[in-house]
């Protein structure tokens, strides 16, 4: 039991002698103390006031004797301050921590709880390479799916294609009327990138032929019907959806080459799933939903024959759920999908990585799918993130003016290559070394930076201060880990040294002291993240661990410490600090180096 548990506990238990109030340990709040107090732990006693009819300073004065009287084990002091019960726990606490965790692989991770979830990302389009916008989305993704594994959900990986429609056959079109044949092997260029160049033929043209035809008189807005190429692409979506041979040929033929260029992607980032959904064969879920909410009067008919839901006494606005000429719409087909998906996975939870430009269409969603009584409804879950700019401002894919992903994965590895070779500290490492140590400085500089920040707020990437070896960055924390196994190594000690420390007579210096409850936290923040369903409170958390130990070492020497028992306590503290930053590293998807 942890020891914010063990507070937990005894508070209740204490609560019940002293009062006779049965008080769930769960609910009792429990934080760290603020530097400018004394102790360690504050327990929050406003929420006993009502019930216990008392003071806060009565009930912490009360409640913090009992403490000391019967839990003297644990606490060591009390003072009470405005309603906070501030404790001091005993050195000798630590010291069991640290004995019992120092080698612990597993620390910081929870038992299975039996619950399922799904988490959804990446959602691509067949029409373009993965770009910076994708690139939180993936991290976002795998990060949320890893700590929720950790703290003992078992985690299914999805993901949907988006392979059809309109904006598919403008790159076909645009590759029948261009390439003259050509294919990302004639023209040794990656099979994605192929194809999106194709993508900003079409629309280049397209303008292109807009232009021309308001010069023979034709207004604006009927010139962007009437395009010549535009047309083509609405005829070759038709031809698409009869099943016309040579469109599906080429749409298989073009697809493939899209991705074959994700799977390179997907390897050099780190991304994976458990099951890839496609939209070309999930659009025409739905129909038989929309047939069961018409009999239950969740959907109503138009005289036309479309098929609607009202949602505004939901605070929403009335929604199309099949067209007129019974086609099926993308909230339809998103309704379907969460059935089969649910049908398949029998998941507690699905969790949606989408942009926040998609907030509506997930109000609506689960708020159909409830009404439906899905057994998935209420499991429904957007992750919704927001933006990511670049300090020159917006992207946009139709004018080719995206950071794509590959370039932008090269450039970092580029960049931590000169920063790390202006350092000169690896003139000894192999070539293969130099090319890891620069890939894994390089990509985990590009994750930390994008999962550092709240998943809901916008954010400006910049390259060159995602690499500072000494700020808020993955670097700092990847050299802080590589400078803890540096030690090890030069006082030939690694995680599987046993180590004993005296617990019933250790002192712990603040530094010492304070490295040791950071690292107590990690279990409750690998919790925090999941319940919020947000990474960069890990991220936060193993930066502010890092700064720590960097503060510790730099006050305490390990290898010249005044006696044995400090030298062990010292290891300790390194090898778990060493532990945790990989394991939290790890859970958002980012190598840590044994030496830089």
């Amino acid at each position: 039991m942890g020891v914010t548990q063990q507070i937990k506990s005894a508070t209740a238990s204490s609560i019940l002698a002293l009062y006779n109030q049965t008080v769930q340990s769960e609910s009792i709040l429990v934080n760290l103390t603020k530097p400018e107090f004394e102790g360690d732990y504050t327990v929050v006693l406003f929420a006993f006031v009502k019930e216990l009819k008392k003071s806060p300073e009565a009930i912490g004065n009360e409640l913090g004797n009992y403490l000391l009287e019967h839990f003297g084990q644990l606490f060591t002091s009390f003072n009470v301050v405005k309603g906070f019960l501030n404790l001091g726990i005993n050195n000798a606490v630590w010291a069991d921590f640290l004995t019992t965790n120092y080698i612990n692989q597993s620390f910081g991770a929870s038992p299975e709880n039996g619950l399922s979830v799904m988490v959804e990302y990446s959602s691509p389009n067949t029409n373009k390479p993965l770009h910076l916008g994708h690139l939180r989305n993936n991290f976002l993704g795998r990060s949320i799916a890893e700590i929720l594994k950790i703290t003992g959900n078992k985690v299914v990986k999805t993901c949907i294609v988006n392979d059809r429609g309109i904006h598919i056959c403008k790159s076909m079109i645009a590759w029948q009327l261009f390439a003259n044949g050509a294919t990302p092997e004639s023209t040794n260029k990656k099979g994605d990138h192929f194809v999106g160049d194709y993508y900003v033929k079409f629309n280049d043209e397209y303008k292109h032929q807009i232009e021309q035809l308001k010069a023979n008189g034709i207004l604006q807005e009927e010139a962007e019907k009437k395009a010549p190429i535009l047309l083509a692409a609405q005829q070759m979506l038709f031809d698409w959806e009869e099943g016309k041979p040579d469109v599906i040929e080429l749409w298989e033929k073009m697809n493939q080459w899209v991705y074959q260029g994700f799977d390179v992607t997907y390897a050099k980032i780190g991304t994976d799933f458990d099951k890839i959904y496609y939209e070309s064969k999930t659009y025409l879920l739905g129909k038989e939903l929309v047939e069961k909410g018409l009999a239950q009067n969740v959907f109503y008919q138009k005289e036309d024959g479309s098929v609607w839901i009202d949602l505004t006494n939901d605070g929403l606005d009335e929604k199309l759920v099949q067209r007129k000429d019974g086609t099926s719409v993308y909230i339809t087909q998103d309704i379907g999908l969460a059935e089969q998906k649910q049908k398949e996975f029998n998941a507690n939870q699905s969790i949606y990585v989408v942009g926040d430009e998609q907030n509506y269409h997930f109000k609506v969603l689960k708020l159909i799918c409830q009404k439906l009584q899905l057994p998935s409804a209420d499991g429904i879950f957007h992750l919704s993130y927001g933006m990511v700019e670049l300090p020159t401002g917006k992207m946009k894919s139709r004018e080719g003016t995206v950071v794509d992903a590959d370039d932008l994965v090269d450039a970092m590895i580029a960049i931590a290559k000169q920063k790390t070779e202006e350092l000169g500290k690896v003139n000894d490492f192999t070539e293969s070394e130099r090319i890891e140590l620069y890939e894994t400085l390089g990509l985990g500089a590009l994750k930390f930076f994008l999962l550092r920040v709240d998943p809901k707020k916008k954010m400006v990437f910049n390259p060159e201060e995602s690499i500072d070896f000494h700020g808020f960055t993955g670097p700092f924390i990847q050299y802080t880990h590589a400078r803890i196994k540096s030690i090890l190594r030069k006082i030939n000690v690694d995680a599987s040294t046993i180590i004993e420390i005296p617990t019933a007579t250790i002192s712990l210096l603040p530094l010492e002291k304070g490295l040791a409850i950071e690292l107590e936290q990690f279990t409750a923040v690998l919790k925090d993240a999941a319940n919020e369903q947000d990474p960069s409170k890990v991220a936060i958390y193993i930066y502010n661990l890092a700064k720590l130990f960097s503060s510790f070492y730099n006050e305490h020497s390990i290898a010249n410490a005044e006696n044995d028992e400090k030298k062990n306590l010292r290891l300790m503290l390194a090898i778990s600090t060493a532990q945790v930053i990989k394991t939290g590293m790890h859970v958002l998807g980012i190598k840590v180096p044994e030496r830089m």
